[in-house]
């Protein structure tokens, strides 16, 4: 799979202005699962832009939310998360047009043969 090199340790993270988030926030922190410099940033509208992004998302999952294992779960949402950066010309190394190249990556990454 690859790793995406900005997702290692964020340096804010953006939330709306839920309650219970600033006591996770310092919880996790204090059990060091997050960074000691990341900053918790409340803005109500700011994380629009993030749920925006996943509605293309949540539109193809919703019918399907059977999903009987996590496992399945997580590859299918995963198929969905690469397929909609690769339409939105968001994979390094393959350009927006460039069907050759996408249809190369998504053999590799899904086992598929083209």
């Amino acid at each position: 799979m690859l790793a995406a090199s900005h997702t290692t340790e964020p340096r804010v993270i953006n939330v709306d202005k839920n309650s219970a988030y600033p006591k996770a926030f310092n919880d996790l922190k204090a059990e060091g699962y997050i960074h000691a410099s990341c900053e918790l940033r409340q803005v109500k509208y700011l994380n629009n832009l993030i749920e925006q992004d996943h509605r293309f998302i949540k539109r193809l999952t919703k019918p399907g939310m059977g999903f009987f294992s996590f496992e399945t779960a997580w590859r299918t949402l995963q198929g969905f998360e690469m397929m909609n950066m690769r339409r939105k010309g968001q994979v390094h190394g393959v350009a927006k047009g460039d069907v050759g190249g996408q249809v190369a990556l998504v053999a590799r990454l899904f086992g598929s043969v083209a």
